[in-house]
């Protein structure tokens, strides 16, 4: 045991936070990382100009405290959104992150459970934990699909007072059918749950209809959260949103902490939702390489999965940690999320996908592994 976990560990924390670890993937400077999935390209010139001038702005009012319901992202959001949602729907915070936590803040807590389908995002048992909430962890089918029945079926026998839906799922990668999240709407409303859909990477999926936002008419307990890490090339601005009933967005500010969104977070985030046509600009891109990985995988004998979301998850690795190694001794850094025989990767740009994929096809020629030259 280290000094600094004994240290840690002579403090009087909650019984249930020893022993925990928390969130963290590997930061490693290398050529290509492609481990946590980043839009990795670069933001626009004329995108950067406008956030500098929207900072220099706010700067020159950092006396003074920010507009505290940051009325004028909302709408932005709101608008951008569609759907007929207004500012009175919409909420954000630092990351999508504080918004889960923020929604466990007021549904959880004490006594109180949230139940997830695992494998699924990591963070979501840590702020459970961080929330004093216990996490149910629900269960997929062996190939890590979510049918309607399953998922109805467990939330009506574990009655969780929050139930998580990730769609596109990570580490995954598909997105869930609408029948899905109706379906399980439906179980939960047998006991006043609540049903969080987190959309995180919902710009990238197959079918932009597929969508959440679209079930949200008269379902008061159902919250779409969305992020704009992802698509809009936004991970180091930290911002995270939802869309709900108005009634849940003056639940959540009985919690949230006074002027929590700085004035430059939201300069910076209303700057690149006015430029959003040339932040999105990329999308299609990285929808491109994400299937050009998906299909040179299937022709190396891998076992990807269909995706709906910005990265590839693969399976059929015999040592998953041998080749995560592999790839990183080229300078390609990929996720090992901890799936036997699987790991997950990020598309990147043209340049990282080829990067990643003549490492890989080299590494699997080693291990006399099937190969096949990396579809263009």
């Amino acid at each position: 045991m280290t000094t600094s976990l004994d240290a840690m560990n002579s403090l009087p924390l909650r019984d249930d936070l020893r022993g925990r670890s928390p969130y963290g993937a590997p930061m490693i400077e290398v050529p290509y990382a492609l481990n946590v999935n980043e839009n990795t390209h670069p933001m626009p010139p004329e995108v950067v100009e406008a956030i500098v001038d929207g900072v220099r702005a706010a700067a020159g009012r950092l006396n003074r405290y920010p507009d505290r319901d940051f009325v004028a992202l909302r709408e932005e959001l709101a608008e951008y959104l569609g759907h007929g949602l207004a500012s009175k729907n919409v909420w954000a915070a630092n990351g999508s992150n504080e918004i889960l936590q923020q929604i466990l803040q007021v549904f959880g807590g004490p006594g109180r459970s949230v139940l997830s389908f695992t494998p699924t995002y990591s963070m979501y048992p840590l702020l459970a934990s961080g929330t004093n909430t216990e996490f149910i962890a629900g269960h997929r089918a062996e190939d890590f699909s979510l049918s309607a029945e399953s998922a109805a079926r467990q939330v009506s026998e574990n009655r969780p007072d929050v139930t998580i839906l990730c769609s596109p799922n990570n580490p995954t990668g598909p997105g869930l059918g609408l029948d899905v999240i109706t379906a399980v709407y439906e179980a939960a409303s047998e006991f006043n749950g609540m049903v969080v859909v987190d959309e995180a990477y919902a710009e990238f999926a197959r079918d932009p209809e597929n969508t959440a936002l679209s079930l949200l008419p008269g379902r008061q307990r159902m919250i779409v959260s969305r992020t704009m890490s992802k698509a809009f090339a936004f991970a180091g601005a930290r911002v995270g949103y939802f869309a709900a009933d108005p009634s849940v967005v003056d639940a959540i500010m009985l919690v949230r902490l006074p002027y929590h969104l700085s004035a430059v977070t939201q300069a910076t985030a209303l700057a690149a939702l006015r430029h959003r046509s040339e932040l999105l600009a990329n999308v299609e891109d990285i929808k491109r390489q994400r299937d050009r990985i998906v299909r040179t995988l299937t022709e190396c004998g891998l076992k990807p999965a269909s995706s709906d979301s910005n990265f590839v998850f693969f399976g059929g690795v015999p040592d998953s940690r041998a080749l995560w190694e592999d790839l990183l001794s080229d300078g390609v850094l990929i996720r090992d999320v901890g799936i036997p025989g699987h790991l997950r990767v990020t598309a990147g740009t043209e340049e990282e996908t080829t990067a990643f994929l003549r490492s890989l096809e080299r590494h699997l020629d080693d291990r006399q592994t099937p190969r096949a030259t990396p579809s263009e």
